[in-house]
């Protein structure tokens, strides 16, 4: 029989399964299987192992990260939404009472987010869009967020993420921005990469809150986590 208990953040549990101690999040859509998850069952609760290979999230949980601004009710802003596996996640910690606007520039990803996600969560919004060009989906956040995640792949990802944060953040909300070293400069080493990219976050009226490397998980990842 596995084993739950609950992490040090709302939402989030370690499940003692498979002879191994592994996160999780409590499954909001009861049977479905995002990407492939275990799911696992225990006194008539379901809850979905999440995997830090193929989240950054969880990888994040995993190397400690001390502070959780995803939470029961937010509202998230998430840029780089793919085929859902770490939305999905965020759909299940904030519950029925959050939000989760999801933004997602290929269409034919978007439809897979829909299919696998979207149809079985009302608590996921999803926007068809460039997150280069924030102002054309500003109608369809219809409030201030609480955080704004950031995971895309393009050298001006940084720039990108603090343009939304600009329009859509509220005072005292939280950024999150997974740096994709090799997507910024093919050769600087990774942790120069991130330094950097922390200050321009920095210079641009955040406080920085943490700093993480990925590794083993996503090798050459950073992890920034910021308040405004």
């Amino acid at each position: 029989m596995p084993r739950v208990e609950k992490a040090n953040f709302d939402n989030i549990y370690w499940i003692a399964y498979d002879d191994k101690r592994q996160l999780a999040t409590k499954n909001l859509a009861p049977g479905v299987s995002v990407y492939g998850e275990k799911l696992v069952k225990e006194e008539g609760i379901e809850y979905r192992i999440w995997d830090p290979f193929r989240s950054k999230l969880a990888a994040a949980i995993i190397k400690g990260l001390k502070n959780m601004p995803i939470k029961p009710a937010s509202t998230v802003l998430y840029l780089g939404a793919s085929t859902g596996t770490t939305i999905s996640h965020v759909s299940d910690i904030i519950d029925v009472n959050g939000i989760v606007f999801g933004v997602e520039v290929s269409a034919r990803v978007a439809r897979e987010l829909m299919d696998r996600v979207v149809r079985f969560r009302k608590n996921v919004i999803p926007i068809v869009e460039d997150a280069r060009y924030p102002q054309r989906y500003a109608q369809i956040i219809f409030k201030k967020v609480d955080v704004v995640y950031s995971d895309i792949a393009q050298p001006d990802a940084t720039e990108i993420t603090l343009e939304n944060a600009k329009m859509f953040l509220q005072k005292g909300g939280s950024m999150i921005l997974i740096v994709k070293a090799r997507s910024i400069d093919p050769v600087l080493p990774t942790n120069q990469i991130v330094e950097r990219e922390a200050k321009k976050v920095e210079n641009s009226g955040f406080k920085i809150q943490e700093i993480l490397y990925l590794s083993p998980y996503d090798k050459e990842h950073g992890f920034i986590l910021a308040s405004l």
